[in-house]
């Protein structure tokens, strides 16, 4: 009998999307695949009226499911890469990564909001501009100082309806989850690399599972693009280095070609005041040493004051 996989998954529609895409993949390869997908509410699905950045806890869309993972309820976890913390529990892999999709961060502007508008930031004068994210809003306002940023949270449909609603201007996102939902028609520009970079590992997704599980690892290995692997180890070397998570205004985006690693990456204070932006060149043979490289760069560049700042006692 054919082993039934448990896939473990967040509910919302982006989560659910790229679970489907990840299973027909796998079913392409492994036509007699059971699959059962499982929903896992995390503690960033439960609390909504608090900003991303506002969480202590670190892996606040993934912890839940790496729990199950490791209590054996599910076989494997489908999860945007950039929510994963750079350590791992103890017992998970990160099985496989695929083909990763557009990483950079796009402009969604109402019509009204950018009539008459052009440029890179096609925004009138104190504009206001939804954006849950610190790495977003400090890159927006180093450009733009006139622009008003709002805390805006939710899944992806639920941050297009207060826009058409009204509530704001414009939004930012991840072109990937606008691609993945069908919804690349939303897009009003695409932010240069140049002007605000993604977050680490943006349009990448992980799929986890136990480092233990020989049978279902020979399977994932179909999934497997070995170029976003190495771009998506660099960026989370950088991270790592730099001590930050997903509540720390860090951006970094690696590109591989032929045998040359470039990784660019960003720290920023929030307020977009002050900006330390520099990159960095290398072997695709070791990833991880231009990702500390790099790190250690910003940091001595002034990152390090800025995240210590960010670090002090809270209350």
């Amino acid at each position: 009998m054919t082993r039934r996989i448990r896939v473990g998954t967040r509910g919302s529609a982006l989560a659910r999307a790229q679970t489907e895409w990840v299973i027909a993949r796998l079913q392409q390869v492994h036509c007699d695949l059971p699959v059962e997908t499982r929903i896992i509410k995390t503690l960033a699905d439960r609390v909504q009226d608090v900003p991303l950045h506002g969480f202590r806890e670190r892996g606040v869309f993934v912890k839940e499911i790496e729990k199950a993972l490791l209590d054996g309820e599910i076989d494997l976890a489908v999860h945007s890469m950039k929510d994963l913390p750079s350590d791992l529990p103890a017992g998970l892999v990160i099985g496989a990564v695929p083909p990763r999709e557009e990483a950079l961060d796009v402009l969604v502007v109402r019509d009204a909001a950018g009539s008459g508008a052009s440029g890179p930031l096609p925004l009138p004068p104190g504009a206001v501009v939804g954006t849950s994210s610190l790495r977003r809003r400090a890159q927006l306002l180093h450009h733009r100082r006139d622009l008003r940023t709002v805390d805006l949270r939710g899944n992806v449909e639920t941050r297009l309806r207060k826009l058409d609603a009204g509530e704001m201007d414009a939004i930012v996102l991840a072109a990937a989850g606008l691609n993945r939902l069908g919804l690349a028609e939303r897009i009003t520009c695409r932010l240069p690399e140049a002007l605000v970079l993604p977050a680490v590992c943006q349009g990448a997704l992980a799929i986890q599972c136990r480092a233990d599980d020989a049978w279902l690892l020979e399977r994932l290995a179909v999934l497997e693009d070995p170029a976003t692997r190495l771009c998506v180890r660099a960026e989370r070397a950088l991270l790592a280095a730099m001590g930050g998570g997903c509540a720390v205004p860090i951006g970094a985006l690696a590109r591989v070609k032929a045998d040359c690693l470039t990784l660019s990456g960003v720290v920023a204070t929030p307020d977009g005041d002050c900006l330390h932006r520099d990159a960095a060149t290398g072997s695709p043979d070791d990833p991880e040493e231009l990702g500390r490289r790099l790190g250690e760069r910003l940091l001595a560049a002034g990152g390090r004051q800025i995240l210590d700042s960010m670090r002090l006692p809270h209350g």
